[in-house]
């Protein structure tokens, strides 16, 4: 929103010094001390405008930088929760980023407290919140199976089939 109000200011001030230029150049009733004056106040909008439109430009560009950031965070933790576990290679490449840069936005993720999972580094592998439960819940009750972590919030016995439900 910044930016867009960044541009129509910038646009506003590039026309009001075009018109006022206009004006005090073709207009042959005005004397030297009044095209002065005219000059100097038009040229202290047109300044006006333009730098507070190029400020909010600016602005506007570090905001859309942000949601960017946010947005793929938010992507990365979909990722994380939805699989329940997930190699950081395969993440990487379908979020299209260096392991360096994903390793930094999930430091992030855990300082804003939204990805409280595990991470192996050692076998290169993200766990979301909800396989960090599964430490409680080894084998199936079911037919004494072993769990696996099938997706956001749910177990799945690999042998019977039972899902588990996670809280």
């Amino acid at each position: 929103m910044n930016r867009l109000a960044g541009i129509i200011l910038i646009v506003v001030g590039v026309v009001i010094g075009l018109v006022a230029a206009a004006y005090l150049f073709t207009n042959e009733g005005l004397t030297g001390p009044a095209r002065i004056l005219g000059l100097g106040l038009a040229l202290l909008v047109v300044v006006l405008l333009i730098g507070g439109g190029i400020y909010l430009t600016v602005q506007g560009m570090g905001e859309a930088k942000q949601q960017m950031d946010a947005g793929q965070q938010r992507k990365l933790l979909n990722i994380i929760q939805s699989r329940g576990e997930v190699k950081i290679d395969d993440a990487a490449l379908e979020m299209q980023l260096p392991k360096d840069k994903l390793r930094g936005m999930l430091y992030s993720l855990v300082g804003l407290g939204l990805y409280s999972g595990y991470i192996n580094w050692d076998k290169g592998v993200l766990y979301s919140s909800e396989a960090s439960k599964l430490r409680d819940l080894k084998q199936c009750p079911n037919c004494g199976g072993e769990i696996e972590l099938s997706g956001k919030g749910v177990a799945r016995c690999r042998f019977c089939g039972t899902e588990f439900f996670l809280s």
